[in-house]
C-alpha cells in the first residue's frame, strides 16, 4: 500500500502522465477544422502548410505526438505577425479557435518549446478573434529540446496536472511551469497544430471523460 501511495504522489507532483493512460487516436476521432490530415500507415500524414484539428471527445488535458518531420511545406504560409515559423504543436483545453491552451514545438527559425495561452473572452470564431489574444509563457522550468533535421523521429508531450504544466521533448523536461487563471477559464479537448511543414505521426490522448461539444465538425480560418 505505501509504494502504491508513493508511486501515485510520485506522479501527481512531477505530472508525468503514465504511458497507458494515452491511446492512439483514430481518423474517427480526430475532427479536422483546418487544412488535411489523411490517414496513413501508423496515424496521419501533414503536406498542407496550415492544419488543426482537436479530438472529438473532451479528457484529462494531456497528448503526445510521435512524429516523423519530412521536411517544409510545399507552399508556405506566414503566421499573423509575418514570421514563416515551421512548427507542431498540441492543444490543450481547446474550448474553440479563439480559447485553448498551446504548446509548440519550434523547428525553423528558431528551436525551442513554447507555451500560449490564447484568450478571446466572448469570442468563439477565428472571423472574430483571428490572431488576437495570444499570451506567451515563460516557464518556471526551462529546456532545450534537441534541433529537428529532416527525416528525424521526435516525441512531444504535454501534460497539465493542477495548475503545472510539463511539456516533455524526447522524454526530457522542455517546458515547465504553472498556468495563470486565464487557462482555466476555458475548458475543451486536445488537439494539434502544424504550420509550413510535412510529418508523419501518431496522436496520442487520455480515455474520453465525455463526447460534448464534439456533435458538429465545423472548418475555420485557423488558430
Amino acid at each position: 500500500m505505501k509504494i502504491r501511495l508513493l508511486v501515485v504522489l510520485a506522479f501527481a507532483l512531477t505530472g508525468t502522465a503514465r504511458a497507458d493512460d494515452l491511446r492512439p487516436i483514430t481518423a474517427s476521432d480526430l475532427c479536422v477544422t483546418n487544412g488535411e490530415i489523411p490517414a496513413d500507415p501508423g496515424g496521419f500524414r501533414v503536406d498542407a502548410p496550415s492544419s488543426r484539428a482537436v479530438v472529438r471527445f473532451t479528457s484529462d488535458a494531456q497528448a503526445e505526438v510521435k512524429f516523423r518531420y519530412l521536411g517544409p511545406s510545399a507552399g508556405d504560409k506566414p503566421l499573423a505577425s509575418g514570421e514563416l515559423r515551421r512548427q507542431i504543436g498540441l492543444k490543450l483545453r481547446a474550448q474553440d479557435t479563439c480559447n485553448l491552451v498551446y504548446a509548440m514545438w519550434h523547428i525553423e527559425p528558431d528551436s525551442r518549446v513554447a507555451v500560449s495561452v490564447k484568450r478571446n473572452p466572448g469570442k468563439s470564431a477565428n472571423e472574430q478573434c483571428h490572431a488576437g489574444g495570444y499570451i506567451n509563457l515563460k516557464p518556471t522550468t526551462p529546456g532545450s529540446p534537441p534541433k529537428i533535421a529532416i527525416g528525424e523521429e521526435h516525441v512531444l508531450k504535454a501534460a497539465l496536472v493542477g495548475r503545472r504544466l510539463t511539456v516533455w521533448a524526447d522524454g526530457r523536461v522542455a517546458w515547465n511551469g504553472d498556468l495563470d487563471a486565464r487557462a482555466f477559464e476555458i475548458d475543451g479537448p486536445v488537439g494539434l497544430r502544424t504550420d509550413n511543414a510535412r510529418f508523419a505521426f501518431a496522436f496520442l490522448a487520455p480515455a474520453a471523460r465525455s463526447r460534448a461539444s464534439t456533435g458538429k465538425c465545423e472548418r475555420s480560418g485557423g488558430d
